[in-house]
């Protein structure tokens, strides 16, 4: 869902200018950093236990994985937005977001406090950051050319397959070794973090679905952009003319 609202925002900022489209392009990056991407890694995490030990979040580091996740995204939709569907654009916004993600869910799971010793195989760790540098620039590719709702809705179940397939890759890659004595854990508990964050994703979902419902549809903001086109195409091939509007020359 985050990721086709994300592509519904990023259609609507390809159709328009200036601050318009920066406002668009901000929105998709809350939508498929923070909604798509972040919760769907937080909630995954909600399902990881580790039998004999109780797990707590560390709230500070958990929400800054969250604002590395819509910054990164930000970032990377920026820089493809600017140049265009140029390849240089598009691997190097891959490449920045893919890892910026990967480093949002190595964070998320450092938040992660338990009486134990965590490690993580190298080789897994490698392959999940490949997959997330795969999986966005894939994203991106699509926020560059895709329209329409069923290829919308398409593109967002290969970009939620990607970003889950990322997520338990990298859980698959962290090993656990419970410690003889168990100590006190430090943090909060995972229902303590659930309700700010519904009651946080419902606001920024809710307020974007209805910035794009009260605003032009597609089809209406590509009509808009063909006549603005025709109209700077007829100022241009217009004769100049003197102050009492005849022709010079």
């Amino acid at each position: 869902m985050g990721s086709m609202l994300g592509l519904l925002l990023t259609s609507r900022a390809r159709l328009s200018s200036g601050r318009e489209s920066k406002f668009w392009l901000v929105g998709a990056a809350f939508a498929i950093g923070g909604t798509g991407i972040w919760t769907m890694h937080f909630l995954a995490m909600l399902g990881f236990s580790v039998t004999g030990s109780v797990i707590r979040y560390d709230v500070p580091l958990t929400a800054l994985s969250a604002l590395i996740a819509v910054v990164v995204v930000g970032m990377g939709l920026f820089l493809v937005s600017y140049g265009g569907e140029r390849l240089t654009y598009l691997l190097g916004g891959g490449v920045l977001t893919g890892c910026g993600v990967a480093g949002m869910h190595y964070l998320g799971m450092y938040a992660m406090n338990m009486s134990a010793m965590v490690s993580y195989d190298p080789l897994v760790v490698s392959l999940s950051v490949l997959i997330a540098v795969a999986a966005a620039t894939v994203a991106l590719w699509f926020t560059v050319r895709v329209s329409g709702a069923l290829r919308i809705g398409g593109a967002a179940l290969v970009m939620g397959v990607a970003v889950s397939g990322m997520h338990y890759t990298g859980m698959y890659s962290m090993s656990v070794d419970l410690h003889s004595d168990m100590v006190p854990v430090p943090g909060v508990k995972a229902v303590d973090l659930l309700l700010p964050l519904i009651v946080g994703i419902s606001v920024i979902t809710v307020g974007l679905l209805l910035a794009v419902l009260l605003s032009p549809s597609e089809k209406e903001l590509r009509s808009e952009a063909e006549y603005r086109d025709r109209l700077r195409g007829n100022d241009e091939g217009a004769p100049e003319v003197d102050l009492f509007g005849t022709p010079r020359g």
